[in-house]
């Protein structure tokens, strides 16, 4: 029965921001992120179902919810419109997810590292405070006047970070500032 409530929570929180995914008065063009001291929080791409098989693993993408073939193709472009927004490299993070480093490695932006803190906790509730405390430690470390930082994660990491919610392949932008409470400037705009 918990599992079905949890299926179903998700669910709903999933179709909360898919009716509503942008706030539209808040979409801010990719340009935006070329000034210096910018974070892009990135959703991962497409990647169809909600939440992990029961026997998922880490390390093994094939237990895994995966990119499918417009996911795959949704990262390509948004590496591609980024580019042409005048960014061409940047220093990114993944999440440990296949479908994090998936999306993060089509970008095609510059070498990923896997950070733990972007890590989903959608069905580990009890990880979500601890784990949006360390990311803000993280967040608060990196310079303000720094090339792009991009996040590559799950909703369930933006949410609790910053309280709006992405699409998939779409992001909310951040202006570090020196503190733990990085200001948050708007959505990206997804196509």
């Amino acid at each position: 029965m918990l599992r079905i409530n949890l299926l179903v929570a998700g669910l709903a929180v999933t179709l909360a921001f898919a009716s509503n995914p942008l706030h539209a008065a808040d979409a801010l063009p990719l340009t935006e992120l070329a000034k210096p001291g910018r974070v892009l929080m990135l959703r991962h791409a497409l990647a169809p179902g909600v939440g992990d098989p029961a026997h998922f693993e880490l390390r093994d993408c094939t237990t895994q919810r995966n990119l499918d073939a417009a996911g795959r193709a949704q990262a390509v472009e948004l590496g591609k419109r980024l580019v042409k927004a005048g960014i061409a490299r940047a220093k990114v993070y993944s999440s440990q997810w296949c479908r994090c480093l998936d999306t993060a490695r089509r970008l095609d932006l510059g070498p990923v590292a896997e950070l733990t803190v972007l890590n989903s906790f959608f069905r580990r509730a009890e990880a979500r405070e601890p784990q949006t405390a360390a990311l803000r430690e993280f967040l608060a470390k990196l310079p303000t006047e720094g090339p792009l930082v991009v996040l590559v994660t799950h909703q369930v990491v933006i949410s609790a970070l910053t309280g709006r919610g992405a699409v998939s392949g779409g992001g909310v932008i951040l202006a570090l500032n020196g503190t733990r409470e990085p200001r948050v400037l708007g959505d990206i705009e997804v196509n």
